[in-house]
């Protein structure tokens, strides 16, 4: 694993809960998610479903469906808790982290953004960026990428995630588009979320 030494710096301040979404072929139940949902215990974990997913279909809902999608419900799980949603943590895997940062990029307020395997671009496509709406992000953002990700290497996520404007925290561990050590993935975004030793 590589990355800064204290991946706590640059992280989000007083979480009430944390959402996280699927990428484009899995469900809310993806191995990864639920494990992060285990490491942030006892911190309120909302795993969301697309619309897709919910009406049974494998293919992902346009953009502006799926973001829609989660503005609503991060909106409703923060009234659950009683917060708004600038102390939620979203953020999800591949396709639901750039879902869930084009949230953030339209005004979303929230306390800070996760992305795993973030889709660079499509593999073997690095002219097709998805990289607009990031400097639009200005809350704190954890990337976690596989060093061997299809979708993104190490040195393209480093040079155009540095678009955000918030304070940015990277760190690859080893793997490609979907790590197996999800205990490393998890450690580190329980550490950033709540600080280490937490």
């Amino acid at each position: 694993m590589s990355g800064p030494t204290d991946v706590a710096a640059g992280r989000p301040h007083d979480v009430a809960g944390v959402v996280l979404t699927p990428g484009a072929g899995a469900d809310r139940d993806h191995r990864t998610l639920v494990a992060l949902e285990q490491a942030l215990a006892p911190l309120p974990v909302l795993r969301l479903n697309f619309p897709n997913r919910e009406r049974g279909s494998r293919a992902p809902d346009r953009p502006e469906v799926a973001v829609a999608h989660l503005r609503e419900q991060a909106t409703a799980f923060a009234a659950r808790l009683g917060v708004g949603t600038d102390r939620l943590v979203l953020g999800g895997r591949s396709f639901g982290g750039r879902m869930s940062s084009m949230a953030v990029a339209q005004g979303l307020p929230v306390a800070g953004l996760v992305l795993l395997s973030y889709p660079l671009h499509p593999p073997g496509r690095p002219d097709r960026l998805r990289v607009d709406h990031l400097p639009d992000v200005t809350v704190p953002v954890l990337a976690v990428s596989g060093q061997r990700d299809p979708f993104g290497s190490p040195e393209e996520l480093t040079t155009h995630l540095a678009t955000v404007r918030g304070p940015l925290t990277t760190v690859f561990v080893t793997g490609d588009h979907s790590p197996k050590d999800d205990a490393a993935v998890a450690a580190v975004v329980r550490d950033w979320i709540v600080g280490a030793g937490s």
